[in-house]
């Protein structure tokens, strides 16, 4: 039963490696050499259902990475509410405050819809933008992603996990800033529910902001998640 498991894990993988794969060349073709830096990431977050349908919960985000490399820290904390309109739709809204160190702070209003269908996930993000420095300006971004969540074996802890994610900037943070596809993310790992209110993850992830003219920007970073619930 588990290497019936592992295979149904692979095959699912293999398609959607090949779909995001196919997605990413269309949309980079880069004409530059990659600048490519290895970063650590950690998302601590914790939830609470109001009811059965409404949650609220807490993300956090610490990313350390490579000053001398021109790389800041950054680290954010987003309430969110999250409401379940369906069995499988859920609307959520939130609000951020982001620190990069050394860099522009950033404030953001997000708005997304998330979907389920059987093992694969879908959720459409749009985030206002404001940037520390540039005089109120509101910039406005659509983030499309696809997943798939696959548990290795029956009533197992272990779920694998995939998502790949475009950026695409609809009105820069700045004037003159780059617009369309600015950025694409993957991430590739498995989850593992300790308890009824803890889960924890580890994920290899790979994000590229795409930049007109020049060398796309690539990190590479494994990714600990954990999340709480009560």
């Amino acid at each position: 039963m588990a290497i019936s498991a592992v295979r149904k894990v692979i095959t699912h993988f293999r398609k959607i490696a090949a779909i995001l794969a196919a997605s990413t060349i269309a949309v980079a073709q880069p004409a530059f050499a990659n600048d490519d830096d290895f970063e650590v990431w950690f998302g601590p977050s914790v939830e609470h259902s109001l009811d059965d349908d409404t949650k609220i919960s807490i993300q956090t985000a610490q990313r350390f990475r490579d000053a001398s490399n021109g790389r800041a820290d950054t680290y954010y904390v987003r309430g969110w509410v999250h409401q379940k309109v369906a069995d499988n739709v859920t609307i959520s809204a939130a609000a951020e405050q982001r620190i990069n160190d050394g860099g522009s702070d950033e404030i953001r209003t997000i708005q997304q819809v998330g979907t389920k269908h059987g093992i694969l996930r879908t959720r459409l993000r749009l985030e206002e933008r404001f940037v520390e420095g540039n005089n109120g300006r509101m910039g406005v971004r659509l983030r499309p992603r696809l997943g798939l969540r696959v548990p290795l074996g029956e009533d197992s802890p272990f779920t694998a996990a995939v998502d790949g994610e475009l950026f695409w900037t609809l009105r820069s943070t700045s004037v003159g800033g780059s617009t369309g596809i600015t950025g694409a993310e993957t991430r590739v790992g498995v989850s593992y529910e300790v308890s009824d209110n803890l889960s924890v993850g580890l994920k290899y992830l790979r994000a590229q902001s795409i930049r007109s003219g020049r060398e796309d920007r690539v990190s590479h970073a494994p990714l600990f998640e954990l999340n709480f619930s009560f």
